[in-house]
């Protein structure tokens, strides 16, 4: 965390430009305006080709009737994300998300139970950089299976590191990992040349990410 908080004018611009070095704003709450700029001395990923789905998760997927959507509810997945006792999502990052989003650099993954919002994921794609900002669940393992589909995901559209940010017991179990600051940024740098897309490709099928169970077995 640095000693210099940031001015609560964030704007998509600015964060286009933080993420490409590296860095990130966060807030101390939800109802405080005032940011901060981190980068992590060991920094979470989640490797794109080391995702763990457990066997609970795997039968969860084929067993639930979900539908799974790419940028149909990008406010509201970061609504959901925000909507905990403590969050470092406040009303500045909120809104420039949204213009990222609008601007088609900020995506976001659904999970439908019908017509209501189960869960969800979110984040800022830069060439073929993925920078997973927050998840959320309403219904059991949505966020994880919204997640799961994310992986596969970006892997067909060429995408190379997925950011955590941080990594939690949650994304641990997941198969996340954390590296030192400097692999980072020499993986950054490498990401930020390729030419990947997120709406490249259709999001793939129960099927093929199910084949995360298989590939590790």
């Amino acid at each position: 965390m640095t000693d210099t908080p940031m001015p609560p004018e964030l704007s998509a611009e600015l964060l286009l430009y933080a993420y490409r070095q590296g860095v990130f704003p966060m807030a101390a709450d939800q109802h405080d305006d005032q940011l901060y700029w981190f980068d992590p001395v060991m920094r979470g990923i989640l490797p794109l080709d080391g995702f763990r789905m457990s066997r609970s998760l795997a039968r969860r997927i084929r067993t639930t009737a979900f539908q799974v959507t790419l940028n149909r509810a990008f406010d509201a997945v970061v609504a959901g994300c925000a909507a905990r006792d403590k969050t470092w999502i406040n009303a500045p990052i909120a809104r420039a998300f949204g213009q990222l989003h609008r601007q088609g650099h900020a995506h976001s993954v659904e999970i439908w139970d019908g017509e209501r919002l189960a869960g969800g994921v979110y984040g800022l794609a830069i060439g073929g950089l993925f920078c997973g900002e927050s998840m959320f669940s309403h219904r059991p393992d949505a966020s994880k299976i919204a997640l799961a589909f994310l992986v596969v995901h970006l892997r067909r559209c060429g995408f190379s590191l997925f950011d955590t940010q941080y990594l939690t017991d949650h994304l641990a179990s997941l198969g996340g990992a954390e590296i030192p600051r400097a692999q980072y940024h020499a993986r950054l740098e490498f990401a930020l040349r390729q030419d990947a897309d997120i709406t490249r490709h259709p999001l793939p099928g129960i099927q093929e990410v199910l084949q995360l169970r298989t590939q590790r077995s």
